[in-house]
């Protein structure tokens, strides 16, 4: 890994949960004087209804680092899902930002350095859900968002890997259109 992060990308999808808790974030991480810290200063200034940027935090007044800005994939349109977003899946992000530099795929030395944004996916049917499991959600969210900086970091997958691969892998939404299930 080269000494300056100009930018990386990655994307990672978790499911296996109960309904509605599957996660699919896909993070730009770069350091704050390039692209990737324009654009966070960017997207922070120009908040659009339904859409509201955030910064990852574990709790109120404990903000993440790297700084990491969220964007919600769904247009976020009823408090119930707001909170669930602004708070369950919120602190998980930020977890899962920790848990890469533990893991070292973000290098501690570079936190404050370094900014992320990430594209969040929470699934609109939460807002409906009266046993969503809190624990389960924030645990998917958490994991997804540490292997999408783990493979964006490590440039996974590998263009050698892809060209191999390319013939076996059908994405899974054209599969169930081939197949007539949607």
């Amino acid at each position: 890994m080269s000494d300056r992060i100009i930018m990386r990308t990655g994307e990672a999808l978790v499911a296996g949960g109960p309904p509605g808790t599957a996660a699919e974030p896909e993070v730009v991480i770069g350091e704050l004087d390039g692209p990737v810290g324009t654009a966070i200063a960017t997207l922070t200034g120009d908040q659009v209804k339904g859409h509201t940027k955030v910064f990852a935090i574990l709790n109120t007044d404990v903000q993440v680092r790297p700084v990491t800005l969220m964007v919600s994939k769904v247009t976020v349109d009823n408090s119930r899902y707001t909170n669930i977003f602004m708070g369950t899946v919120q602190a998980a992000i930020a977890n899962g930002v920790l848990d890469a530099v533990r893991a070292g795929d973000i290098p501690k030395e570079k936190a404050n350095d370094l900014g992320i944004i990430v594209s969040v996916w929470l699934n609109p049917m939460v807002s409906d859900l009266e046993d969503l499991d809190h624990k389960v959600l924030f645990e998917i969210h958490r994991k997804a968002m540490a292997q999408a900086i783990h493979k964006a970091m490590h440039n996974e997958p590998s263009i050698d890997w892809l060209l191999e691969h390319q013939e076996e892998i059908t994405h899974k939404y054209y599969q169930m259109g081939l197949e007539g299930k949607i």
